[in-house]
């Protein structure tokens, strides 16, 4: 499957750009979480039962949401990263950079967590709260801290704008029961943390974290 990975500078997009991307996000979360058996979205959407295509699958799914509606059997929130990915902190802190050109977890000390079984992640946007700039990409790996690169993204485009954040030219799913890590490269060696704030929306079952 091909790829487009690239970073939209926030400052560069105007407020309905950035809803459409919020948006396009939830759309290919609710998709992915249909065929992961998370909720009961073919009886909550009119409609998508008899579409094969998953571009399809997803334009009405946007459609479905842009006419205020959303799907009553799964809830979508923010990623936290103590409920998560077993973070020691409830805060976006990497582990401490040490050496320049090393990649270093996004969760602490917390190399490569695993999702619950009834829980999908979808990455769409990233920030960076310490400046200046100590990273210049952040990776996406599946199956592990030295598993396959799902998604790579150069955040140096950020300072080159004077930006602190950015979205992410397309989402980054992440299956439930799935090992996986966000790392970014080291640009500084700080020998301190950074806080890399990262863009997730969780999809699980309505009720199981939210009541």
């Amino acid at each position: 499957m091909s790829t487009l990975n690239y970073i939209l500078p926030t400052g560069s997009m105007s407020l309905m750009d950035q809803k459409r991307y919020r948006q396009m996000a939830v759309a290919a979360g609710i998709e992915r979480a249909a065929d992961k058996k998370i909720g009961n979205i073919a009886d909550d959407i009119p409609g998508i039962k008899g579409l094969a295509s998953r571009d399809q699958r997803v334009d009405l799914i946007l459609s479905y949401l842009e006419a205020g509606n959303m799907p009553p059997s799964i809830d979508v929130r923010e990623m936290q990263p103590i409920l998560d990915t077993g973070a020691a902190l409830d805060q976006w802190n990497t582990a401490a950079l040490a050496a320049v050109g090393t990649a270093y977890s996004c969760f602490q000390a917390v190399a490569a967590p695993t999702l619950a079984a009834n829980r999908l992640a979808v990455f769409y946007k990233i920030g960076i709260e310490t400046v200046p700039l100590p990273v210049s990409r952040v990776v996406f790996r599946s199956g592990g801290a030295t598993g396959n690169i799902i998604g790579i993204f150069d955040l140096e485009q950020l300072v080159n704008r004077l930006e602190t954040d950015g979205y992410l030219s397309e989402p980054v799913i992440i299956d439930p029961t799935g090992t996986f890590a966000v790392q970014v490269l080291a640009r500084i060696a700080t020998a301190v943390l950074a806080r890399v704030q990262l863009g997730c929306l969780i999809f699980e079952p309505a009720g199981t974290t939210i009541a």
